[in-house]
């Protein structure tokens, strides 16, 4: 028999507070290492398990709906839940806290990039993508459980990897999630709505609009009149047309930011893989590289003012679709038949994270055996022993740097 909830629905109705939303992420935004799957993984820990602000489904409606949407998801979720939370004031403290310690360290690492060409800085940065493997693996295995609990889903799931696998295409993505939304009603044929309380949003339909039209004017505007805007206006030009036209988030952005920011001679390409791989070994949102390609822009636009611009305006039109989009999502959310599409997008998420965890987390972080054995003990730390991410963090960057000494 098929079956929807695996956690017990949330009893905690009382309103939340921005502050509480603030140290909530901030402690989240420190510590998610791995990338977008991961992040699901450590909300979905946090919010749902431990502070229980909102069940299983409707974590899985707010999640499903993110991965429908342009921009990066794991930001658009924290997002959506500082905002049920708290309200506005949640939203933007859940969005700062999530975000701001990644910006910040891909900002330093920018300006302070040619001191870690050494074995040091190598040992450090091979060790945090150690981490990504340990953390993608327990989030995978954690949403496989959660999401494909039935052998129709775990199909899908396991065709959605494989689809992925052979397309070698970004936009294949965007394909198998609406592939997953098409065969959900037919093959989810057990999974009913929760007829329960919807969202508890503190704003309307008519405000759902303002942010869905300002998405659709502000990319208008970098569509058509870039040629128009001043060097830094360009520059935010193409991070808002990065941000609003990326599906699935993640891995995904690299190959459009390469287009907007590398093939224009803002930055090189050495400097701009230079930043992917710091991306890669840092908590917090993939996105937040952004803030290392605005500090090296070439031309006086760089610094501290380029990687604000740059970091605003690429996460800036997916919190504005977000935002504009629950007000409608909280009717479709009750329904049987959006029930089950939903479920059929999760279980096709579930194998597009599982792919991502092969690659690029796997092939980039695993070179030999050794390697391996690393990443092995730091995913039965953290899955049998429950140990904190930030052992976690210590044991494999501490392994790595002795590796990498010779030691």
């Amino acid at each position: 028999m098929l079956r929807t909830n695996v956690a017990t629905p949330s009893n905690n109705k009382r309103p939340g507070h921005a502050v509480e939303v603030a140290i909530a992420f901030l402690k989240l935004g420190l510590t998610s290492f791995g990338g977008p799957i991961a992040h699901v993984g450590y909300f979905r820990r946090e919010f749902v398990e431990r502070r229980r602000w909102l069940d299983e489904e409707h974590f899985g409606q707010l999640f499903a709906l993110c991965q429908f949407l342009p921009g990066p998801a794991s930001s658009q979720l924290g997002f959506s839940l500082g905002l049920l939370r708290a309200g506005w004031l949640g939203a933007i403290a859940a969005f700062i806290c999530f975000t701001l310690p990644s910006a910040l360290l891909l900002f330093v690492f920018a300006a302070f990039s040619g001191h870690l060409a050494g074995p040091w800085g190598q040992g450090l940065v091979h060790g945090l993508k150690l981490v990504a493997v340990a953390v993608v693996a327990q989030g995978v295995a954690g949403m496989a459980k959660s999401l494909t609990p039935d052998r129709p889903r775990a199909l899908m799931a396991a065709g959605a990897a494989g689809l992925v696998a052979v397309s070698g295409t970004a936009w294949m993505q965007l394909v198998i999630v609406a592939g997953g939304a098409l065969l959900g009603p037919r093959l989810c044929r057990g999974v009913t709505a929760h007829q329960g309380e919807t969202f508890a949003l503190h704003y309307g339909h008519r405000l759902g609009g303002v942010c869905i039209a300002a998405y659709v004017v502000l990319l208008a505007v970098v569509l058509s009149a870039t040629s128009y805007l001043p060097p830094l206006g360009q520059v935010a030009a193409a991070f808002y047309r990065t941000g609003a036209l990326v599906f699935g988030g993640g891995h995904v952005v690299l190959p459009l930011l390469k287009q907007a920011i590398v093939d224009p001679g803002w930055v090189s390409n050495d400097t701009f893989l230079t930043g992917y791989g710091a991306a890669q070994a840092v908590p917090g949102p993939m996105f937040t590289l952004s803030a290392f390609l605005g500090e090296r822009l070439n031309g006086g636009s760089g610094g501290w003012i380029g990687a604000t611009v740059s970091l605003l305006a690429i996460f800036l039109p997916g919190l504005l679709l977000v935002s504009g989009a629950l007000p409608f999502w909280r009717i479709l959310g009750n329904r049987n038949g959006a029930a089950r599409m939903l479920a059929g997008v999760n279980a096709a998420v579930v194998g597009l994270l599982a792919y991502a965890l092969y690659d690029p987390v796997w092939v980039s972080a695993i070179k030999d055996a050794k390697d391996f054995a690393i990443a092995l003990i730091a995913f039965t730390l953290l899955v049998a022993a429950r140990w904190p991410a930030l052992v976690i963090v210590v044991w494999c960057v501490s392994a790595s740097l002795l590796r990498t000494l010779g030691i």
